[in-house]
């Protein structure tokens, strides 16, 4: 008998059958961001090293010219040009210049150097986060091949089970299922639903097969609507369930509500609030962040100091995406724990900017 439990069960596990696989999509996601990281960070350290280039030559013209000047200015005797100094009204005294120059020289020279390093370190972290992303998408491709594999294992059995002719063991289906992070009951039962498929299987089978309608032909919806007409039916004014309505939300804010679990879908509705959703998302648009953040984090949907929170890491110098990528930070903080931690770190000497996500 097709129970409630196998019924879950079974819809989990031709999910990841099917194209839709919650594993591929997610794989699918986690790419994306990799590529956009990887295209994101070698136009920056592109810029950084032309800025680089441009600092070093700027730090060796001003070390240049300046020694030729400071020469140029010690062997200018005034008295040489006294009268037309004079006449001309000109306030020129080498040896204040020269002081300036030497004075003034080194600290620019010096501001410089600095930025040079600045920069520098900065290319470290682009590089780092560049190299990163590169082997994240060179996995990600490894990943899939597997998954695809599994999938195409998982699909041969499945119709070896329908065809009345499963041949494979029980260890060759656990071990098969644990692959795709089933834990050991649902491992179980599933590979009992496989290997005695009339217990649930065909039944459930059927009830696909069923649940597909086939379409009208337009004859048939103008005959239906001249019987309905002739008949005069009151018409029934349709009822839209609160999911329907949070899923059209949803796909008009620019989502695709397939890439939500049911357990996403049932946290947005329990804490549902249309005019927070929409003013969430409208902030992560203006500020360039990726909507695929709500996909993994549901419950930012209906957070109502998200705004605030990311307002508030903006302006100790974090970056949209560098916030996109650690959202646990917006997760795990009210608006009056985050600033009690930027204080703690700030008077401890600590820059909040160069302190990691990770490590708030």
């Amino acid at each position: 008998m097709l129970t409630t439990e196998a019924t879950k069960l079974l819809d989990k596990l031709y999910n990841l059958r099917g194209e839709n696989s919650v594993i591929l999509s997610k794989m699918e996601k986690e790419k994306r961001s990799a590529v956009e990281t990887r295209e994101r960070t070698t136009n920056e350290k592109q810029d950084l090293q032309e800025n680089i280039s441009r600092l070093t030559e700027e730090e060796r013209i001003l070390g240049d010219e300046g020694e030729k000047l400071i020469s140029a200015l010690s062997h200018i005797r005034t008295d040489e040009f006294k009268h037309v100094i004079d006449k001309l009204n000109i306030d020129f005294n080498p040896d204040r210049i020269s002081d300036e120059v030497n004075y003034s020289l080194p600290i620019t020279i010096q501001k410089v150097q600095q930025e040079i390093k600045k920069a520098k370190d900065e290319l470290v972290e682009v590089e780092s986060e560049m190299n990163s992303a590169i082997a994240t998408i060179e996995e990600l491709s490894i990943r899939k091949d597997e998954a695809l594999e599994n999938q195409a294992r998982l699909n041969e059995y499945f119709e070896l089970a329908l065809n009345g002719n499963i041949n494979i063991t029980r260890d060759s289906i656990t071990s098969l299922l644990e692959k795709f992070d089933f834990d050991e009951e649902e491992r179980r039962e599933a590979a009992k639903i496989i290997m005695f498929p009339e217990d649930a299987l065909y039944e459930y089978e059927e009830k696909l097969k069923n649940s597909y309608q086939p379409r009208k032909s337009i004859s048939e919806v103008f005959a239906e609507a001249k019987g309905n007409a002739e008949e005069k039916v009151k018409p029934i004014e349709e009822v839209v369930s609160p999911k329907e309505t949070l899923i059209k939300l949803l796909d008009e804010e620019g989502f695709d509500h397939l890439n939500f679990t049911s357990n996403d879908i049932d946290k947005i509705l329990a804490n549902y609030n249309e005019s927070t959703l929409k003013k969430n998302v409208k902030f992560a648009k203006e500020n360039d962040i990726n909507l695929d953040l709500f996909y993994e984090n549901a419950e930012l949907l209906y957070d109502k100091e998200f705004a605030g929170k990311v307002n508030r890491l903006i302006e100790i110098g974090k970056e949209p995406f560098d916030i996109y990528l650690n959202p646990n930070v917006i997760k795990k903080y009210n608006m009056k724990d985050l600033d009690e931690t930027i204080d703690k770190l700030i008077n401890s000497g600590f820059d909040p900017k160069k302190v990691p996500l990770l490590a708030y």
